[in-house]
């Protein structure tokens, strides 16, 4: 049994470090990913590279090119198609934690819009520093968007926002220029989001979260269409 743990907590390890290394731009879209470069990159033997692959395939993150019996995976494309997908479900999410946010108790509803506006109050800082840097974007509206989940959200919902959640983040570091340009479109987005979820009007605030989901993929797209696909064979 204790071996049995050990080799699960190597997948797992394994997993959470391949993912960050395609998240983070380190595994660029599109590459071809070879399990014993992975494997002695890591550390670690191929059974936990091939599960973690298997697991991200699962996820979006790898494609499988399977010719006969062969697995060639790569490194999922970066395409309007797939990031149009991806920031509307996230919005059909979050726009459900919006709602039960609309209805918590009055103690955690205090909080949470206190701590919604402390983030979108740090992102319109952004905005007006010239020192500011993709990550200080990146991390202040994270920040907004994981307070609304981690506040409203069930195990379900927030496993759920937790596995797409990543595969967005790609082309948000990608793409990172078409959302600092529009910096302070987001603020007023997520104002109109906290304006509902303080006035308790649940089917507004699932609105307006996802109408700033809606609004983020029109960001990126318009970027991938004029730049072109990462990725793409």
């Amino acid at each position: 049994m204790e071996d049995e743990g050990k080799n699960v907590d190597r997948v797992t390890e394994t997993y959470r470090r391949l993912r960050g290394f395609i998240v983070q731009g380190q595994l660029a879209p599109g590459t071809r990913i070879i399990e014993s470069d992975i494997a002695d990159r890591l550390e670690v033997s191929r059974t936990p590279v091939r599960a973690a692959l298997q697991r991200l395939e699962q996820e979006g993150f790898i494609l499988n090119d399977q010719t006969g019996r062969r697995w060639r995976p790569s490194v999922a494309p970066l395409t309007v198609q797939d990031s149009e997908e991806l920031f509307h479900l996230i919005g059909q999410l979050e726009g459900l934690a919006a709602w039960h946010a609309a209805r918590l108790d009055d103690e955690a509803h205090a909080a949470l819009v206190l701590r919604l506006q402390e983030c979108n109050q740090q992102l319109r800082d952004t905005s007006e520093d010239p020192s500011t840097i993709p990550e200080d974007y990146m991390d202040h509206d994270e920040a907004f968007h994981w307070s609304l989940v981690d506040a409203t959200g069930g195990p379900r919902l927030r496993g759920l926002v937790r596995s797409v959640r990543p595969q967005a983040d790609r082309y948000i570091r990608v793409y990172v220029n078409a959302f600092i340009g529009k910096v302070d479109t987001a603020v007023e987005e997520h104002d109109h989001i906290i304006r509902a979820i303080s006035e308790r009007d649940a089917d507004a605030a699932q609105r307006a979260v996802e109408g700033n989901w809606r609004a983020a993929a029109r960001r990126v797209t318009t970027v991938i269409e004029n730049v072109g696909e990462r990725g793409s064979w």
